[in-house]
């Protein structure tokens, strides 16, 4: 089954996201095209909402961290919304390459 994704966010912050991490949400939102993308659950931030956090290879070849949820929107298709996003620590690079 082929699963359709759909990107969301805020335009304030995706603003201030560029500004303090130098990441948009455009580039963030490819990280979801890597294969070796990994995606945890993040059951500190999840009071609200079920928050997400993904480490992936954008399409300018950076890894990134990305935050975000889920939305199922029908069988085939799933809405993320991008909270924010920044470049890899030195720890999550190795996590990654593991």
């Amino acid at each position: 089954m082929i699963l359709n994704y759909n990107f969301d966010w805020d335009p304030r912050k995706a603003n201030e996201n560029r500004e303090k991490h130098a990441v948009t949400f455009d580039e963030a939102s490819t990280v979801f095209r890597d294969s070796k993308a990994l995606s945890i659950f993040d059951p500190d931030h999840s009071i609200t909402e079920e928050r997400w956090i993904t480490l992936g290879i954008s399409e300018k070849g950076r890894l990134l961290i990305v935050i975000h949820t889920f939305q199922k929107e029908n069988e085939n298709a799933v809405t993320i919304r991008i909270i924010s996003s920044r470049k890899a620590t030195k720890q999550e690079i190795k996590a990654y390459g593991e």
